[in-house]
């Protein structure tokens, strides 16, 4: 078999690696650009007023878990158009993506009711009266654009599943671009629009994701790349089977992604009480090692391509010689971001503040982070390989335990209780007892992900 055979040449393997990277990095630029915007929107609001930068802060902590919710579920679409397309079923792709439409209709419906009903959440979490009327105002115009953003991840999980990644990184820097403009029109009052802060920041996003979305249609329905998939030629209504291996597949996905964003939601909530020095050091540490986790996050979701591709074709032998490569790969680049963050951490995080004792708390604190870099790759290029099999349930039980029960339970215990260790007395680590934590979940993630994907690469499909 064609695959297999080629695997086992030295040329081969590095015209595969070659093959993974070039997908990666317009996935990289892709995830980078759509990031961007939620930075663009905190920078361009901040600069208004203290209440516009306050409405949006806790606006995104109910937006961002539902948005990556949303997003999440819709990953299935990569893997099940990805094992389609090796499979040279274009039919099936068609009718995958047209399924994975149904239920983005379920979850934006949904997602949009939470938004705009957020006012009894907020309510019973205390929040001030002019915070709380802005952040429900910023999150009812964001509502605006979920169904845009849904619709578009669709697409681009179909567009990059099929190796056409990289105008999608085009459409997403035109959503970033797009979003500067938007957000100065709105927010300040510019070019003879209403002043509108904080809800104007929300108007714009949603504008910039329906025109992600109709570049996307435009792209996907006149380029030739895509003639033979009848994806707009023929609709098949809804198919009970497909929309079920959907939600089957992407729900773990999603609620896995919405455990770890919480989760690091929640650590925040805890942290909050050594102070605001503490607080913005966390907060910190966290936005630089979350940029820096893209590369590992992207190199997995290009292995869900490739693995699934593989599958796909039949050709397992050959797609456990991808899962293995890509995490390699990514081990290298694990170790080459610990040792940049260790050489880097003050000049890195005094790129955020001038507050000099936030600056050493921080720059301790990604010291402390490039402890876990390697298991980080570990654990997603591992989750990018068994999406790629389509064996997303394992993902969801392992990040539920390792982050919820050893990363939180474990940091709560180091960060605020006294601990009795073989006789010895440990005080309550604080913040850092509970990055110790994170350091345990994310090693017990990658242990038990590494487990599966070895036992899942040895079975048949």
């Amino acid at each position: 078999m064609k695959y297999q055979s080629d695997a086992t040449s030295k040329e081969a393997w590095w015209i595969s690696l070659q093959s993974l990277l070039q997908l990666a990095w317009p996935i990289l630029g892709a995830q980078v650009a759509q990031t961007g915007m939620s930075v663009v929107d905190t920078l361009m609001a901040g600069r208004l007023s203290a209440l516009d930068l306050a409405a949006i802060s806790v606006g995104s902590s109910l937006w961002m878990p539902l948005f990556l919710f949303v997003i999440g579920t819709l990953l299935a679409t990569t893997a099940l158009v990805a094992q389609a397309q090796g499979a040279r079923q274009y039919g099936l792709i068609a009718a995958s993506v047209q399924q994975a439409l149904w239920v983005a209709i379920l979850l934006t419906v949904l997602g949009v009711w939470v938004l705009t009903h957020s006012e009894v959440l907020f309510l019973a979490m205390q929040v001030e009266t002019e915070i709380r009327r802005l952040s429900v105002a910023y999150l009812q115009a964001l509502a605006w654009g979920l169904p845009a953003v849904a619709g578009f991840q669709i697409l681009r999980s179909y567009c990059e599943a099929l190796g056409h990644a990289r105008p999608m990184l085009l459409i997403a820097l035109c959503g970033l671009l797009l979003n500067i403009p938007a957000n100065y029109a709105l927010i300040y009052g510019a070019w003879g629009f209403p002043q509108l802060g904080a809800v104007g920041c929300g108007y714009a996003t949603a504008l910039s994701f329906w025109v992600m979305l109709l570049l996307a249609l435009a792209y996907t329905g006149r380029s030739q790349s895509f003639a033979m998939i009848p994806l707009y030629r023929k609709f098949t209504g809804w198919v009970p089977a497909i929309f079920k291996e959907i939600l089957v597949v992407g729900l773990p996905i999603g609620v896995a992604i919405f455990a770890e964003v919480s989760l690091f939601a929640v650590i925040a909530l805890f942290i909050a009480r050594f102070g605001e020095t503490v607080l913005a050091a966390h907060q910190i540490a966290i936005n630089l090692t979350s940029l820096l986790f893209m590369l590992p996050l992207s190199l997995g979701m290009a292995l869900t391509i490739r693995v699934g591709n593989a599958v796909g074709a039949h050709q397992l032998e050959y797609a456990a010689s991808l899962a293995t490569r890509g995490i390699w790969t990514a081990l290298v680049i694990a170790c080459m971001m610990a040792i940049s963050m260790l050489l880097a951490a003050t000049t890195l995080v005094s790129l955020y503040t001038e507050n000099t004792q936030v600056i050493q708390l921080a720059a301790t604190l990604v010291s402390i982070a490039a402890a876990y870099q390697i298991s980080d790759a570990l654990q997603v290029t591992c989750a990018g390989a068994l999406r790629g099999y389509k064996d997303t349930r394992v993902i969801m039980w392992v990040t539920l335990f390792a982050y919820w029960i050893v990363g939180l339970g474990g940091g709560y215990t180091l960060g605020l209780l006294e601990v009795d260790l073989l006789g010895l007395t440990v005080p309550p680590l604080g913040v850092y007892g509970f990055w110790y934590g994170l350091i345990a979940g994310l090693t017990c993630a990658a242990a038990l992900l590494v487990w599966r994907l070895r036992y899942r690469m040895q079975q048949p499909i």
